[in-house]
């Protein structure tokens, strides 16, 4: 009973560990986007569907990590929901008719080429990735 106890407590331990923290992301947008700053609130309203646009008036469209340790570290981090939860949620929105998928993408250079090319896009890649052509934002 006790090592049943202990590899249990081990394996949420090293399974956490595996998942990157909130550093080892960053959230990006397309360089058309004014201010360098988005609240924690305001970001998580953008990829909740609630928000279309910013206190300033930018529209934005969210863009998705197709899954990984970055993605779910986004989620919980920013969302506090897991990938299957999200997907749920998404998807009763679409039936219900008030709202689209998100654009969801493969990879961090996936999701980095289409913010930067589409005006009001904003996403969230690994935090080694490169910043060309995108604008990174401190979340506040």
């Amino acid at each position: 009973m006790k090592i049943t106890r202990i590899l249990t407590i081990a394996a949420v331990l090293i399974g956490t560990a595996a998942l990157p923290a909130a550093e080892d992301l960053k959230v990006i947008a397309n360089p058309s986007f004014a201010e360098s700053t988005i609240s924690a609130d305001e970001l998580k309203g953008v990829f909740l569907l609630t928000k279309t646009s910013l206190h300033d008036g930018t529209h934005v469209e969210p863009v998705l990590l197709k899954g990984g340790a970055v993605h779910s570290s986004f989620l919980k981090e920013y969302l506090g929901k897991t990938d299957s939860a999200l997907e749920t949620y998404y998807r009763s929105l679409v039936f219900t008719g008030k709202a689209s998928m998100p654009k969801i993408l493969a990879s961090d250079a996936d999701v980095e080429a289409y913010v930067a090319k589409t005006k009001g896009a904003i996403g969230y890649v690994s935090a080694s990735s490169t910043d060309a052509g995108v604008k990174a934002l401190e979340v506040k």
